[in-house]
C-alpha cells in the first residue's frame, strides 16, 4: 500500500509539471508524451492506410480539390493564428489532405496534421462551408492534442514507470508501446475514439478555424442538423457515435458563434 501511494504521489507530481495548454480555449491538460513521438507514429500509419490496396485514395476530381482546397485555406488560417499567438514553434505540423472512397459518413486529422476525408461524407457536407465545418472539427482534436492527452491517460493509469520513462527519455518503450497500440503502427489502423468533452472542445476549435478561413460559422448549424437527420432510425454515423447528444451540441455551437464569428472575415 505504502508503494502505491509513493507511485501515485509521483504520478502527481509528473501531471503537475507536465501540463500544456490548448490554443484559444486556455484549457491545461496532461502531457506525458512528446509531439515528436506521436506525430511521428500517426504519419506512419497514415502511410500505411493510404498505401494499402483496400485503400482507394481519389486523387484527381472535383470532389479531391475540394478538400486539398478547403484544408489549405484551414491550414493557412491556423497556422497564421498559433505564430500570432506564440504558439508557431509548439507545432511542426506536415499538412496532408486525402479523399478516401468510402461509404462511411466520416473524417479525420491524425496528429501532425494528417487528414482524411471519405466520399461517404460529400452528400452531406455538399458544399464549401459544410465540408469546411467538419474538417476544422476534426483538425480541432489534433491542435488541442486530444491524442497525446488520452495516450498521457493511459500512461498515468498503466503506471508510474511508464511515466517515468515519458518525463526522463522521449523515446521510452511505454511511449512507444502506447501510440503502437492506439493507432495500430505495424498492423491496421486504429482511429480514436474522443471523449464528450473532447468533442465539445473540437466544435469550439473548428468554429473558429473556419471563421479564421472565411467560411461563415453559422453554417456549422446546418451542417449538424444534416448530420443529426442521418441519425434517424439506426446506428449513428461513425462521425457520431461517441458525440453530445445532437440537440446538445447544436445548442452548444450556437453558443459559440459570437466567439468565432470575431475572426470572421468573408
Amino acid at each position: 500500500m505504502r508503494k502505491f501511494k509513493s507511485a501515485l504521489a509521483l504520478i502527481a507530481v509528473i501531471a503537475l509539471y507536465s501540463c500544456s495548454t490548448v490554443p484559444l480555449t486556455g484549457r491545461k491538460q496532461l502531457s506525458l508524451v512528446g509531439d515528436s513521438e506521436v506525430n511521428q507514429s500517426a504519419a506512419a500509419s497514415y502511410k500505411q492506410l493510404l498505401s494499402d490496396p483496400k485503400t482507394k485514395v481519389i486523387s484527381s476530381g472535383t470532389d479531391a480539390q475540394r478538400v486539398k482546397q478547403i484544408g489549405t485555406r484551414l491550414s493557412i488560417a491556423i497556422e497564421r493564428y498559433l505564430k500570432d499567438n506564440g504558439y508557431g514553434d509548439q507545432y511542426n505540423f506536415q499538412w496532408e489532405f486525402n479523399l478516401i472512397q468510402s461509404s462511411e459518413v466520416n473524417a479525420w486529422c491524425m496528429p501532425g496534421g494528417k487528414v482524411a476525408v471519405y466520399s461517404g461524407l460529400l452528400p452531406v457536407a455538399n458544399t464549401d462551408a459544410y465540408l469546411a465545418v467538419v474538417m476544422g472539427h476534426e483538425i480541432g482534436h489534433a491542435i488541442a492534442r486530444h491524442s497525446a492527452e488520452r495516450i498521457s491517460h493511459q500512461m498515468a493509469v498503466q503506471g508510474v514507470g511508464g511515466a517515468v520513462g515519458v518525463a526522463t527519455a522521449g523515446q521510452s518503450s511505454a511511449t512507444q508501446g502506447i501510440i503502437n497500440q492506439l493507432y495500430g503502427v505495424g498492423g491496421n489502423l486504429v482511429l480514436l475514439k474522443y471523449s464528450r468533452n473532447q468533442e465539445s472542445e473540437a466544435d469550439r476549435l473548428g468554429l473558429t478555424f473556419m471563421a479564421m478561413a472565411g467560411y461563415d460559422p453559422h453554417n456549422a448549424i446546418g451542417f449538424w442538423q444534416r448530420m443529426a437527420a442521418q441519425n434517424k432510425g439506426g446506428a449513428p454515423p461513425e462521425l457520431l457515435s461517441t458525440h453530445p447528444a445532437d440537440a446538445t451540441r447544436i445548442q452548444d455551437i450556437q453558443n459559440r458563434i459570437p466567439e468565432a464569428m470575431k475572426y470572421y472575415k468573408p
